[in-house]
């Protein structure tokens, strides 16, 4: 009895010398923006198996980030917005991966899923407000990030108009998979074929087969890639069958405006938008239409992305222009090349892709940083020596070997400034200097690669970590 009493005693003083170093950082119950039963019992759940005390601490932190602080969620409209953090702005891109791990526990949660539908059409809503448009308010407040010129006024319902591929592809991600795992085919009503149809035009008139078409951005700006050359149109293009993006998803301009990673993502949604245009809507013209823009895709991908490097041997460019000419790099920001495994499970199994994680995992890519405080990949976004957790995540995501798994886990642990969440950069040197403290992307999904090490049986490899 004296052994039992003693060891019930240690527990409790180990639980409380816990608390007090890694005390919780969530908002307090009665000022979350929303609270799913669900997700609660996944962290009830998964929490007390990670025996690292610091990574039980960040996953509990990290993974409700979204929910807790930037879902507002209108009972009466049944629409959902999501802030990406510390701008009260919604980007179409941020959302979907903001939400995307919650859908696969709103199964037994009413009010989530209801919540989920939600933010499914409000991004249909806002696609439908301005199909070139990347991020918008909430409501027609007028609210800009700066003055730009973009060949239309711009509708006060938005913040930023900058067009980037994947501001339609995380939409149709989302909804997709929402519908799979729910069997709710609710959200596919009139409103979705009106977005589709905005989606493949936008998609189709930035093939540029008829010339530019009616975008183009210009600011006023000291930031080179916040504008577009050749007064707004960017650098000239070859159409050959790509999708031009006029940014990427760091919301930085292309210098090449055919952005491989945003293409591959493209053609991955493109061919989810016709299953359920064919087995939803019965709607065999726009299903067609989107598997044969989804092929051609595809195939100028296959001639025109690929580039022999002399060390690596074929890999994908970051960037192309259909002349021939291209940019080997990767962005941490996902699209990237390095993500495209996560996004697009079937690449993992592409050779040309196996090559591409291990260039941009080197110093061959110019934005790949190794320093005292750890490895990554970052961007022309944040400037010199910033790694993204981001790139460690999708490395991490990405691994087959529990060493490599095991040492992004431990970077994510050791770069958090002992704050207890994922900032969006850090320097090279020193983890102390980071930027943007609150960012519920890099937040959640942190969570999600926590439970999906879990479920692919890497309890081990987390516990591991010392």
């Amino acid at each position: 009895m004296k052994k039992i009493a003693f060891t019930l005693i240690l527990s409790l003083l180990t639980l409380s010398a816990c608390a007090q170093k890694y005390p919780d950082q969530r908002p307090a119950p009665q000022d979350r923006l929303f609270v799913s039963q669900a997700v609660e019992a996944k962290i009830a759940e998964v929490a007390p198996q990670l025996t690292n005390p610091k990574l039980r601490w960040m996953f509990q932190n990290c993974f409700p980030n979204t929910l807790d602080t930037t879902v507002h969620f209108d009972e009466e409209t049944g629409l959902t917005f999501v802030y990406t953090g510390d701008i009260h702005a919604m980007w179409l891109r941020d959302s979907g991966a903001q939400v995307w791990p919650y859908v696969e526990l709103c199964g037994n949660d009413a009010h989530l899923q209801t919540m989920l539908a939600g933010v499914i059409r409000q991004q249909f809503t806002l696609i439908n407000i301005d199909p070139y448009a990347n991020a918008f308010n909430q409501g027609p407040t007028g609210d800009a990030g700066d003055p730009d010129e973009t060949g239309k006024p711009q509708d006060p319902n938005v913040w930023e108009r900058k067009w980037e591929i994947d501001s339609h592809c995380y939409p149709v991600r989302l909804a997709y998979h929402y519908w799979k795992v729910t069997g709710d085919s609710s959200i596919f009503d009139e409103l979705w074929l009106k977005t589709v149809n905005n989606i493949l035009e936008t998609f189709t008139v930035q093939q540029r087969k008829e010339g530019d078409g009616p975008y183009y951005f210009l600011r006023k700006t000291d930031r080179q890639l916040d504008t577009k050359a050749r007064v707004g149109r960017g650098h000239p293009v070859k159409p050959v069958g790509l999708i031009a993006s006029s940014f990427r998803p760091s919301d930085d301009a292309t210098q090449f405006d055919f952005l491989v990673p945003s293409n591959f993502f493209a053609v991955s949604i493109l061919r989810q938008m016709a299953e359920v245009l064919s087995e939803v809507n019965k709607e065999a013209g726009l299903a067609a239409r989107a598997t044969a823009l989804a092929n051609e895709v595809e195939g100028a991908l296959k001639k025109y992305a690929i580039v022999h490097h002399p060390e690596f041997g074929d890999i994908y460019a970051f960037e192309v222009d259909g002349f021939g000419n291209s940019y080997l790099m990767d962005d941490a920001n996902v699209p990237s090349l390095l993500s495209l495994a996560y996004l697009i499970p079937s690449m993992a199994s592409d050779p040309i892709y196996q090559n591409t994680r291990k260039f941009v995992w080197s110093t061959s890519n110019p934005y790949f940083w190794k320093g005292k405080a750890g490895e990554g990949i970052g961007g022309p976004h944040i400037g010199l020596e910033a790694i993204w957790p981001m790139s460690i995540m999708m490395k991490a995501f990405t691994a087959t070997d529990d060493a490599e798994i095991k040492a992004c886990m431990e970077q994510l642990l050791n770069t958090d400034a002992g704050l207890g969440f994922i900032h969006e950069s850090f320097h090279k040197d020193d983890a102390s200097n980071f930027t943007r403290p609150w960012f519920a992307w890099q937040n959640t999904l942190f969570g999600e690669l926590v439970l999906k090490l879990v479920s692919d049986g890497k309890l081990p490899v987390l516990n591991s970590i010392k």
